[in-house]
Formats: C-alpha cells, sequence, structure tokens
C-alpha cells in the first residue's frame, strides 16, 4: 500500500476573491503547487469550505470563507532503492544536481524496470518516493553525460518545473560532430515522431506535427573532419541536440540512431580508426546547468569537464 505524508492549512478567502472559481483563489493561496495537483486534491474531497467539501475546481466563493486543505504528498510509484552510487555535484534541502554517466537511464521503462538514477535517488533520499518522478525535473538520454537537478521537495520540484517551463535554465552542453564546422548559428525547427521510425525524432515540416525547438550552437574546436561545438538549448525537446544537428549535415560522433555510416578522416591512424569504431555512444555531455534556487531565488551553476571517453577523442581528433 502506498504511504502518505499530509498536513493540514487554513485560510480565510477574503472578500476581494468574490466570484472566482475555487481552483484560481487555491492557485493565488498557494503557489508552490501546480494548478492540476490543487485541482486534484478538490476532487479527493481534500478541500473543505466552511466544513463542507467542496469537490469541483469550477464552483464559486463569496469571500469571507474559512478554506482548509489537507495537503497530501503520496508514494508515487513501485520503484525500488538501490545503492547505485551517484556523483553528487552540490545537494541541500531543497535540490541535488547530479553528474549523470555515461550508460546510466535516468527514468525506469520498459527493458530498464531497475538500475536507473531514480533508484539510486530512492536509495540516496527515501522520501523522494513521495514527490512525481522522485524529484527528476528533466532527462538526459541513456548515453548522454553531465548535469541535471533533482527537486527534493513538492514545492521546489514545482518552481523548477515552472523555470523550465520559462526558459530560464541555462543549459549548455559539449558535443563532437562529424564535419567542419566554418561557425556558429541558430537551428529553429520543430521536432516530432518521425513519421516511418517511430522510434525516432526528427525536424518535422508542419509545426502542428512538433513541437518548437530552438537550439544554439558556436565552434569550440576544430579538427580534420570533426567539430567541437558549444550547444545552448532554449527549449527541451526529445534527442533534440542529437537531431538538429543531424538535420544540419553534422550529426554526433557514434549517435547509433541519427549518425548514418561512420566517415573516417583521410590519412587517419589505426588507433583513432580502432577508438572511432568502438566509439558506440553519442558524443554529448551536458556541461554547464544554471537555475533560481526554488527557495532562495538565488543564481545558481555548476560545470563539469566531459567524461574521459570524450577527453581522449578530443586528443585523437587534435593529433590529425
Amino acid at each position: 500500500m502506498n504511504s502518505v505524508l499530509s498536513e493540514q492549512r487554513q485560510f480565510q478567502i477574503t472578500s476581494d476573491s468574490y466570484g472566482q472559481r475555487l481552483d484560481q483563489v487555491l492557485v493565488e493561496l498557494l503557489p508552490e503547487y501546480s494548478r492540476s495537483r490543487l485541482q486534484q486534491w478538490i476532487k479527493q474531497g481534500n478541500i473543505l469550505l466552511d466544513g463542507k467539501k467542496v469537490l469541483k475546481p469550477k464552483n464559486k466563493v463569496c469571500g469571507g470563507e474559512t478554506l482548509q486543505i489537507t495537503i497530501e504528498q503520496e508514494q508515487q510509484g513501485e520503484w525500488e532503492a538501490e545503492n547505485i552510487p551517484l556523483d553528487i555535484i552540490y545537494e541541500d534541502d531543497s535540490i541535488l544536481v547530479i553528474n549523470k554517466p555515461v550508460g546510466l537511464v535516468v527514468h525506469p521503462a520498459v527493458g530498464n524496470y531497475t538500475g536507473t538514477l531514480l533508484n539510486g535517488l530512492l536509495y540516496h533520499c527515501p522520501e523522494l518516493i513521495n514527490i512525481p518522478r522522485a524529484g527528476i525535473v528533466h532527462r538526459l538520454d541513456k548515453d548522454t553525460s553531465g548535469l541535471l537537478v533533482v527537486a527534493k521537495t513538492l514545492t521546489s520540484q514545482t518552481r523548477l518545473v515552472r523555470q523550465l517551463q520559462k526558459r530560464a535554465f541555462e543549459r549548455e552542453y559539449e558535443a563532437i560532430v562529424m564535419g567542419e564546422m566554418t561557425g556558429g548559428g541558430m537551428i529553429d525547427k520543430p521536432i516530432g515522431r518521425h513519421p516511418v521510425h517511430r522510434v525516432k525524432m526528427a525536424v518535422v515540416k508542419n509545426s502542428n506535427n512538433g513541437k518548437e525547438a530552438i537550439t544554439h550552437y558556436r565552434v569550440k574546436e576544430r579538427y580534420r573532419g570533426y567539430t567541437c561545438v558549444q550547444v545552448r538549448l532554449e527549449t527541451g525537446r526529445t534527442h533534440q541536440i542529437r537531431v538538429h544537428m543531424a538535420h544540419i549535415h553534422y550529426p554526433l560522433v557514434g549517435d547509433p540512431v541519427y549518425a548514418g555510416r561512420l566517415k573516417l578522416p583521410a590519412d587517419c591512424d589505426d588507433t583513432l580508426k580502432e577508438f572511432l569504431q568502438h566509439f558506440k555512444r553519442q558524443a554529448l555531455h551536458a556541461r554547464k546547468l544554471g537555475l533560481k534556487h526554488p527557495d532562495t531565488g538565488e543564481w545558481m551553476e555548476w560545470e563539469v569537464e566531459v567524461p574521459d571517453d570524450m577527453q581522449e577523442l578530443k586528443i585523437l581528433l587534435s593529433k590529425l
């Protein structure tokens, strides 16, 4: 049976709220919770107006009523805690910042019910079982390394999600792509499900079939036949960097889905050739993360270097 943590809150509705919907009033009184969650509590009978249950979010208030709220945090899933080592860059009572390694799945799904970041988070911080997705605010692909933030409270998660929706996060990536770029630029192309290969994403011509996706990139280092780029996300769509880079004909090295056939540079020595042939993950690293702390409002930034495999690839490419 799922466990439930609850607390009671009480408010006096002012006359200024006359004629407003109940859910609108709740959003003003409890801005730290999402509107959908507040509506859920109304429908569950967690809201009392002058001691009586109100089950419809659209019910109007008159002002002067006493509002009693039972705030619930229910266990969100049947996931199991696992002792998985986590590279914790920062932690306080509200957030965790993790440097995710290559190969670690973020959230349990078909084929990966255990051994995920979520399972490791529950071992490190058991109370996350009461937060949706165990506090995970955004994700990285299994074989993308780097920084992501986890909320440790429901309030922090709500505030971080709102920041993300307002594009207030700073997310900077480092990638190694095939081809020699002459300069940076911006890609503003909607991304949706591939019309034929449903496991892939793709740039779509009709924006109705996809979601807005904006990627900024600039050249960081040039090599013969390859380029190291710095990428900044304005939006956060599934596989966004991988899809956008492939769309402009600079696919990520090692990308098993979007890169196509490996093209080796001229005069490639055996060491580099073997390394590239065995580089079986996209050369992509979430290097920098910036956000406003959900409690204090203070701007915070973290940065981590690329992992060893990308560092070694850069060294080998620099010798061409």
